[in-house]
């Protein structure tokens, strides 16, 4: 209240009523907005029925973090690990509710001779097994195990908070690591009854042998639906709707909504580039006449990790040439990449490993035949010959050079003693100058013609780096929000956002089918805080305030939503409509070819030039591809129907129209085990349950995330 009565002193009764009406304007928005508790929603979301409250979520959170303090030794979880945390949490609390109230519907459960058996038993967990085994001995100390549990169960007898902290931080870690090893024990058990009722019959075994065993030779003719231009047929509402009915199940979607979003992006200004130059030019002299580089450079650097480094002629960074490199030169400021830089070459001394440079051109033989080998060999030496007359080696290599080095002249860069095949590494390496090797190199690869640029030499040179990032200045920095929120101004709508943008040159951006737990928005990889924007306060048409996205600022405006079940119609419009129109090309094909008569050459030349014949002599069921149609098992499946010396009708494939006449068909004979075909089924059934439990039973338990209420 001093402070009430202080403004009422300074500035009067009005200032007074002002901060009244603040005030009380915070507390009320707090206490009815979105997170009221007043309003009861604090819930999260809801699981199998059952609402999840933010405290239990929260609880969740909480376990999660403890797991991975203990998992990763006291290390506390920073803001990039949150997320991952939180979303752990949530799948935690799907199993809780979604999943872990099935067990009891097929008796799944875990004893207390199976956590003993996990614990400290003849199957005890990984996790354990590694924390109790002795480093000296190599060797699992049940012995520790039982001792750390039985210290649990009592708080020591010390009067040290820190040790009484330690004990329950321990403890609660301690059984947060049970509980997920009992659930984590239930599941398996669940889920592998459940992967294990997979059967497969004798019979569709049986089937399975023909489809992989029969064997038909087709003739067919085949025409595309792209033969025939959109412009030439006619869909209607009742075509649209036809295909929508038949093809529901693929517009299933869960609750999203879409937006339009601008960029302004934080980007350091000419002058703020020129300032870092400068203040690195204010320390040349000192790096000069430092006598301690290292230190010198780690104290002045952006990047202490790349101060001080040593390096020789094959590693040698790309910002420093070797005319440079004598000993007290500094290099710079000059800009490499996105910062400043500042070399002093410290050092150059010996090192033990040697490096050389050089180009070669590599000519590879056919095949490991003596002919083909002979006829290389001959063309590298009319190649060396060319060279040594006078011919260009870069040239030649460009020409010649079946390598990567091909296209920069053979040029290899500098490169280690022993980094190269035997044979080149003694070419090279036994150099005594600079030039053209007399003689092809013969090696693994080919025949080679090496020319050395450097001769080995063993140079390490220690350099000194000053870096400096450029970065965007506060007056950068304000720059780019007051753009940001002067087209954020006075603006509603989704039309008025885009003429907006397009008045101010300001490119759109479009978010669309955006899920309530996504981070990423198109090319922002953190936009949590718009997402969460777009689901817990915007409605269509809704303007946002401006976003601060670390180095972009971000302004958005909610353009629809689509509720979790199926996309309507309207929606997928214009996504299905190639499908509808293929299907409709399809009939036009088909009507054609069936008024056609002779054979599938005549049929195919009185159709036309989009109309041709191909041939399959070994199709299979199982292959599901015809050539020249592609993928397409549907047609694979129709062209087996007909009898030898039988056609099909006309029929619409995946791509086009297929008419099929079948030459030969061999039926596989009969065996007496089809085990092995029975096995490969039954591994691909507890393959598709194995991924498909937990996801089956998600979505059957109608599960709402709300989350964005509060991350």
């Amino acid at each position: 209240m001093a402070l009430i009565g202080t403004l009422r002193e300074k500035m009067g009764i009005g200032v007074v009523i002002f901060v009244f009406v603040a005030i009380a304007a915070f507390v009320l928005g707090d206490l009815l907005g979105n997170n009221s508790v007043l309003l009861n929603d604090n819930n999260v979301g809801t699981i199998g029925g059952e609402s999840i409250s933010y405290e239990e979520y929260q609880q969740a959170i909480a376990e999660r973090e403890n797991s991975y303090i203990m998992n990763s030794g006291g290390q506390q979880p920073g803001d990039r690990q949150m997320p991952t945390i939180r979303q752990q949490a949530w799948e935690m609390l799907i199993v809780k509710h979604a999943i872990e109230s099935q067990y009891g519907k097929v008796g799944t459960a875990v004893t207390l001779e199976e956590m003993e058996d996990m614990l400290y038993g003849k199957n005890v967990n990984p996790s354990i097994r590694q924390s109790f085994t002795d480093p000296n001995t190599g060797q699992f100390d049940i012995q520790r195990v039982k001792g750390y549990m039985k210290d649990l169960q009592n708080p020591p007898e010390s009067s040290d908070p820190r040790v009484l902290n330690n004990w329950q931080q321990q403890r609660i870690s301690w059984e947060v690591f049970q509980d997920e090893l009992k659930t984590g024990r239930a599941r398996i058990k669940y889920e592998n009854l459940l992967i294990k009722s997979a059967y497969v019959t004798t019979a569709e075994a049986e089937q399975n042998y023909h489809m992989q065993s029969d064997v038909a030779e087709v003739k067919y003719i085949y025409v595309p639906f792209f033969s025939i231009s959109d412009s030439a047929v006619t869909v209607t509402d009742s075509d649209y709707k036809a295909y929508y009915n038949k093809n529901k199940e693929k517009f299933k979607t869960e609750f999203t909504r879409d937006l339009k979003f601008v960029q302004f992006p934080v980007t350091a200004s000419s002058a703020d580039s020129a300032e870092f130059k400068q203040e690195l030019e204010r320390i040349v002299d000192q790096f000069k006449a430092s006598t301690e580089d290292s230190v010198f450079a780690a104290l002045s650097t952006d990047n202490s990790a790349t101060a001080f480094m040593k390096y020789t002629s094959s590693d040698l960074p790309a910002f420093i040439s070797q005319d440079e490199l004598v000993t007290g030169t500094v290099k710079g400021p000059f800009i490499d990449g996105s910062a400043y830089k500042l070399v002093k070459v410290s050092k150059v001394g010996r090192d033990t490993v040697y490096s050389a440079r050089a180009s070669h051109i590599l000519f590879r033989w056919a095949s490991d035949s003596e002919a083909d080998k002979k006829e290389a060999k001959e063309k590298a030496r009319n190649v060396l010959k060319e060279i040594k007359d006078g011919a260009d080696f870069a040239a030649k290599a460009r020409e010649h050079g079946t390598d990567g080095s091909a296209p920069s002249g053979g040029d290899l860069g500098w490169f280690k003693s022993g980094e190269m095949v035997k044979p080149f590494d003694k070419v090279v390496f036994d150099a005594t100058k600079p030039g053209l090797i007399n003689d092809v190199v013969e090696t693994e690869f080919g025949y080679h013609l090496i020319k050395v640029t450097n001769v080995k030499e063993n140079n390490m040179y220690s350099l000194a780096v000053i870096e400096r990032e450029i970065s965007a200045s506060d007056a950068s920095i304000n720059e780019a929000l007051r753009r940001a929120e002067a087209f954020a101004n006075d603006l509603s709508g989704i039309d008025n956002f885009v003429k907006r943008a397009e008045q101010e040159g300001i490119t759109v951006y479009d978010g669309k089918n955006v899920g309530v737990a996504e981070r990423r928005l198109s090319t922002l990889p953190d936009a949590r805080g718009v997402i969460q924007w777009l689901f817990r306060d915007a409605s269509k048409g809704d303007v946002s305030t401006v976003f601060d996205l670390q180095d972009v600022y971000v302004v958005a405006v909610m353009t629809g939503e689509i509720e979790k079940g199926y996309k309507s119609l309207e929606l997928v419009k214009e996504e299905i409509t190639p499908a509808v129109k293929n299907e409709a090309k399809g009939k036009v094909i088909i009507e054609k070819l069936t008024a056609l008569t002779g054979t599938l050459e005549e049929i195919a030349t009185t159709y036309g030039k989009d109309a041709t014949i191909s041939t399959s002599s070994d199709l299979k069921l199982s292959t599901g591809n015809l050539p020249g149609a592609g993928f397409d098992p549907k047609a694979v499946g129709e062209a087996f129907s007909p009898e030898a010396g039988k056609r099909t009708k006309p029929f619409a494939g995946e791509r086009g129209v297929l008419l099929v006449e079948m030459q030969n068909k061999t039926i596989a004979p009969a065996i007496a085990d089809y085990t092995s075909f029975k096995n490969q089924l039954t591994d691909a059934a507890v393959n598709r349950n194995t991924s498909g439990v937990a996801d089956a039973i998600k979505d059957k338990s109608n599960i709402t995330d709300k989350r964005y209420k509060f991350y």
